[in-house]
């Protein structure tokens, strides 16, 4: 039998500190929170949160291999909420890992439950253990000449983890839309990069369609919204001619559209 390449770690909150009006960042510890290993740049886990009145996420046993489908048999008003999101950082020293929350108001469980987190609150998260886990779409061949990052908010997290993780000197092109210039926040990098910030209404797909690409062999990285994704991925495959292995792409979120309701079967 292969071994495991994810855990669950029951966590407490720290710490939070806002990032922008929009961008919160919750670190989480817990007892064996140093057997978690991120793959860095844009690296997923699984976040169970309380539902309302709750202390921790109710979940079956999560040891046993067939977990999923024994959460899916809970009751939905009861099961912890599962939501899925970029490790923004893993330390040592202490032990802690920083989640970084696009907030949307009370739109949305994850964003209310972030919004009203302190220290003690509780959840647990399904985590890495090793870090070839297939849980990191970012994954540029050797031969790439430049990068192509665009993003929304909600992917903000994942691309200042790219950045960090890319060598010195790798020329990137990032476009990044978001709904408020207050939310435009830094990213450190090493790379030759140029992050350029849209605040909607301007199209990310317009602007992307206007702009002057470098020479040699590209690589792209889209995510966001799950329909401004498509069209940029359209753009790239069609009147760029990049191709299509060439383009690494993920619909974070659907307009309209909750995680729950894309939950696959059991």
């Amino acid at each position: 039998m292969a071994a495991p390449t994810y855990d669950f770690f029951h966590t407490r909150v720290l710490r939070t500190h806002r990032l922008s009006p929009g961008m919160l960042r919750i670190v989480l510890g817990g007892p064996g929170l140093d057997a978690l290993v991120s793959g860095g740049r844009d690296q997923r886990l699984k976040l169970f949160l309380p539902q309302e009145g709750q202390d921790v996420p109710v979940l079956p046993d999560l040891l046993d291999a067939d977990w999923y489908p024994r959460w899916r048999a809970l009751d939905p008003a009861v099961r912890g909420i599962m939501r899925t999101y970029t490790i923004r950082d893993a330390r040592r020293d202490p032990v802690e890992v920083d989640i970084d929350f696009a907030l949307h108001g009370d739109l949305g469980p994850a964003s209310r439950w972030a919004a009203r987190a302190v220290p003690g609150d509780r959840l647990t998260v399904l985590a890495p253990v090793v870090p070839d886990n297939g849980g990191v779409d970012f994954q540029p061949p050797g031969d790439t000449d430049w990068v192509l990052l665009c993003a929304d908010e909600t992917a903000v997290p994942a691309v200042a983890g790219i950045l960090e993780w890319l060598p010195a000197g790798t020329v990137v092109k990032a476009w990044i839309s978001v709904g408020d210039p207050a939310d435009r926040i830094d990213l450190a990098t090493k790379c030759d990069a140029e992050v350029t910030w849209l605040t909607r209404p301007a199209s990310l797909p317009a602007a992307l369609a206007a702009a002057a690409f470098p020479a040699g062999a590209p690589y792209a990285w889209v995510a966001g919204e799950a329909a401004v994704v498509r069209e940029v991925r359209r753009h790239l495959v069609g009147a760029r001619a990049f191709p299509r292995p060439a383009v690494a792409f993920a619909g974070y979120w659907r307009d309209g559209t909750s995680e729950d309701a894309l939950l696959p079967a059991t």
